[in-house]
């Protein structure tokens, strides 16, 4: 009669299920951090600017003042326009990073489940 050994069923399950689980939310949790900070530093830089214009038009006093102000628009709505860019690139860097390192993790758990079906079905 076999004996059960707990502490080789213990490892198996750990190295098949809450090995990959924790890589797993551990990559998410890494994911969502980098999320949140690209997001705060994009709507930092977006208040910043938007604070900036408001000082700006507050200290218009004539004509003169006016057209400054109106011609230093076309710049900041291409500054605003090429973060957004950047932002979104960055996010889409993001995004892609994750799914990468995701996909490996699940192919890296579906090879050590072959291994461990091949071996089991040897000693069966």
């Amino acid at each position: 009669m076999r004996t059960l050994n707990t502490n080789e069923m213990t490892q198996q399950f750990d190295n098949m299920f809450m090995a990959p689980a924790r890589a797993y939310m551990a990559l998410s949790v890494d994911y969502t951090e980098k999320m949140i900070n690209a997001q705060m530093d994009a709507s930092k830089a977006y208040f910043d600017t938007g604070v900036a214009q408001m000082r700006q038009v507050m200290n218009v006093k004539d004509a003169e003042g006016l057209r400054s102000y109106m011609e230093s628009q076309q710049k900041v709505a291409k500054e605003l326009a090429e973060r957004a860019k950047g932002d979104a690139d960055k996010v889409v860097s993001l995004q892609q990073d994750f799914i990468q390192k995701s996909q490996k993790i699940t192919e890296d758990n579906v090879k050590q489940a072959q291994t461990a079906a091949s071996k089991m079905s040897k000693t069966a």
